[in-house]
This record gives structure tokens, sequence and C-alpha cells, in this order.
């Protein structure tokens, strides 16, 4: 008799720690380990500021699955579809071919895109900063508008291509900011010819605070560091309208802009639509245990399920962190070879334990176990926190290196060219449109069981 398939969709903080916990608490013969993914890697996301201003490598912030998982068998691809009923699951390979795996308990960890609005020009000018695609883009972009104001004699396409304007005041596009104006003012040092003056950054958002989490003391700390810095922070307002060389915002100020960062939330994968069941703000509706009401075997956690907040209590709903996405993981590793084992299942709740926000340089702030720290002893924390939360010995060092070279030798702002046909979009990046419809699952399923073995195409 085969032994159980447990499905793993989505390998980032919660998907790849569950994986990694199921094979230390499983033996081979007890189950089957399958994980669906685009990326042979885990992404750091809490780092990719870092990589958009060149601090930090690509690598040093994707941690290999195959260095981490060494009995899990990576599909890869992406999953574009969940068929409950039949168990299975429609997979885009990255090869464009269709695959169904079937499954016997099903974990969904499908993360997050970033969350747009029906504002004119946003899906056609604005990107975002949740994948490596998108920090390499930026950083090649920012250099080559540096390039492009350097060689032109014109004042306004100077003034367009000289200011830059990051939505969102939260934690990526603080960071964002604050570390692509370091960027820019260390770089136009090699520009004789650019005023820096002429550099401008904006920070807009439609809250009232600047990172409100934080509370009024660390908040107003770190709005006083970027204004100190000459970013533009703007409060209380959003975009109403974007043209490939203005951003015009709702207190009707026209900024002349050719780059246009958008990080004003997430929003859960597209894929748990295509399950058809209950969701809270678009995220899957998740006892405390992880498993989704009404759907057998299936198991969903990280920023794609509204995992309750058992600590907190009342209706809390755990925050779409990494922190909570990576205990997640391990609590569902738990309950599915509790599911499978036949013992019952255990609440997850962990107490979140605190928050960092690195500004670059010495600069910080961060809130651990509720200690409010700024400066230098908040820089250390922030970083020391992600050397902790990065998986692997290697990216810890590449990462500390990395951070080490930068202070010493500083940069070259190298343009290296790798995403420059790429489509600059939110969807090109993040591909957003490439889920099916519940006709076109079934159809997929249906086509998968007629065939010879009738079981699944990578199995």
């Amino acid at each position: 008799m085969a032994a159980p398939r447990i499905l793993i969709v989505g390998g980032g903080f919660a998907g790849m720690e569950c994986a990694h916990k199921l094979e230390r608490k499983l033996s081979s013969h007890e189950a089957e380990l399958r994980l669906i993914s685009p990326m042979d890697h885990q992404l750091y996301l809490p780092l990719l500021p870092h990589v958009a201003s060149g601090v930090l490598t690509p690598q040093s912030v994707a941690v290999p699955l195959r260095r981490m998982l060494r009995r899990t068998a990576i599909v890869p691809g992406g999953a574009v579809g969940v068929d409950t009923k039949a168990k299975a699951v429609v997979v885009r390979k990255i090869n464009g071919e269709e695959v169904v795996e079937r499954y016997d308990y099903l974990v969904l960890t499908p993360g997050s895109v970033t969350r747009q609005f029906d504002i004119p020009g946003v899906d056609r000018y604005a990107v975002g900063v949740k994948t490596l695609a998108e920090a390499a883009w930026i950083r090649d972009h920012v250099i080559s508008q540096l390039d492009l104001a350097a060689a032109s004699s014109h004042q306004e396409e100077r003034e367009q291509r000289l200011q830059f304007v990051v939505v969102g005041g939260g934690y990526a596009g603080t960071e964002t900011a604050a570390y692509l104006q370091r960027l820019t003012s260390a770089a136009v040092k090699r520009y004789p010819g650019l005023d820096p003056a002429l550099i401008k950054w904006h920070l807009v958002d439609v809250a009232p605070k600047l990172m409100p989490e934080l509370g009024p003391r660390l908040g107003d700390k770190a709005m006083a560091i970027m204004q100190r810095r000459g970013v533009n922070v703007s409060l209380g307002v959003s975009v109403a309208k974007v043209t490939e060389d203005t951003v015009t915002l709702t207190d009707d100020r026209v900024l002349p802009c050719r780059t246009l960062i958008w990080t004003a939330g997430v929003a859960p994968s597209p894929l748990v639509a295509t399950l058809g069941a209950e969701t809270n703000r678009g995220r899957l509706v998740v006892r405390a245990d992880l498993t989704v009401p009404g759907l057998d075997g299936v198991f969903a956690l990280g920023d794609a399920a509204a995992v309750p907040d058992v600590v907190k209590g009342g209706d809390a709903i755990c925050p779409p962190t990494a922190q909570h996405a990576m205990r997640q993981g391990w609590a569902a590793a738990k309950n599915v070879t509790a599911a499978l084992r036949g013992f019952p299942l255990a609440d997850y709740r962990h107490k979140d334990l605190g928050l960092v926000v690195d500004l670059g340089g010495i600069q910080a702030v961060s809130k651990p176990l509720g200690v409010q720290l700024t400066g230098l002893p908040a820089q250390v924390v922030a970083r020391g926190y992600h050397l902790g939360a990065l998986r692997t010995m290697t990216a810890r060092f590449r990462t500390a290196a990395n951070w080490g070279l930068n202070a010493v030798a500083g940069d070259d702002y190298v343009r290296t060219g790798f995403q420059a046909q790429r489509p600059a979009t939110l969807k090109g990046f993040e591909m957003t449109d490439a889920y099916l419809s519940p006709e076109e699952i079934s159809d997929r399923v249906e086509s998968a069981a007629v065939r010879p073995g009738g079981h699944t195409d990578g199995s």
C-alpha cells in the first residue's frame, strides 16, 4: 500500500519550515512529501530592500530549498488551482506544462502578492518589493535614472528621472525608501554634472502615522530620521493617478516621476479564490489548529490564512509576518503528523517577539519583547534578528560578509541588465493572472484522471 501523500503548496517561510519539520517527524514509509514551488529557494523577504539598494547580493537572501530539504520532492512550478473534492492541485510547471498533483493531506502556504487598488496607471507603471526579480529591477532602474539624467540636457527630464515615489508607510516601504535614498545620495557623488538637490524621494501613505505598530515614540523617531535625510513623507495622502512621467496625489499635487515603488500592503495569493472556501478579507478562514473547516485533510497557514491569534484572544488574527509564518510551519508539521497518526491536533499559539526596522547605516528602530530601542542598539538587534532567522549558516555568512564589505568598501553602482527586457509591472513580476477558474480546474483534473495510469503526472 502506497504511503499517504502530503502535498505542500509554497516554498516560503511557512511551506519550507513545514516540510523541513515533517522530514524530521515522519519516516519515509509513513508519508511521501512533495512541495510545489516555482522557485528553488526560500526568499527572506525582510531583506529585499537591502538587495534593491545593492547592500546585499540576491544569493544572500535566497536559501536553497535543496540545502534544507533532503527527502521532499520539489515540483518546479506554481499551483494555479485546487479541487478539494478530487483532492487534486493543478500545477503549471516553469516550462509551461500543466500537471495534476493528488494529495491525501494538503498544506496551503501560497503566500501573498502586492495589494493593488483600482487607481489609473498603477497596473502599468508600479513595481513592488515582493520578489528577487523586482528587487534586482529596482536597483538597475534607479541607477539607470541617474545615468539618463546625467546624460540629458533637459531640465524637465532631469526632474522626472530624479524624483522617486514609494507608496506605503509600513516596514517594507519605509525600509525601501530609506535604503534607496542612501543609494542615490552616495551614487550622485560619481555624477559631477548632477545637482544632488534635484534628487527627491517621496514616501506616501494614507495612514496618519508612519508605522503605527511601533507606537508613537518609535514611529516619530523613524519619521525624524527619514526627514533628516531629506525624504519627503506625506501622510494621510494616497495616489490618485499615475502616468509614465507623473504621479498625482489625492491632495492634487503632481510629482514629476518615472519611478513608482508600490508597497501599500499585501493581498493573499489568488490561489485562495480557487478553493471556494470561506475567507476573511481574502485570507482563508482556518481553525486555531490550522485546519480549514469543511475541507478534509486541508491545512492553511502563512499570509494566505486568517489564523486566529489565541494569545491575544477575541477576534484577533495573526499578522502576515515572517515570524508567524515560520512558527505556523512548525505547528502545521506537528498537526499533520498528529492527523496522520490519529492523535489530537494542537492550537497554534505564539507571542509576538517584537518588531525591527532597519533604516540603513547605524539607524534603526526596534521593539524586541516590548523594549523600545533606537540608533545603534536597535540596529544590532535588527541585524542580529535577521541573521538568526536566516535558515542556513551559509546564508548567514554571506549576509554578514556583504554587510561588512558594503560598510568598508561602499558600492560601485553597477547596472547588471539582467531584468532589462522584463515587463516592469506588478502583474509581470508576480504573475497574478496565472490562476484558473473552477471550470478550468475541473477540466484539468478530469483529463488527468482518464489518462493511462489515472493518477498524477509527476508521480
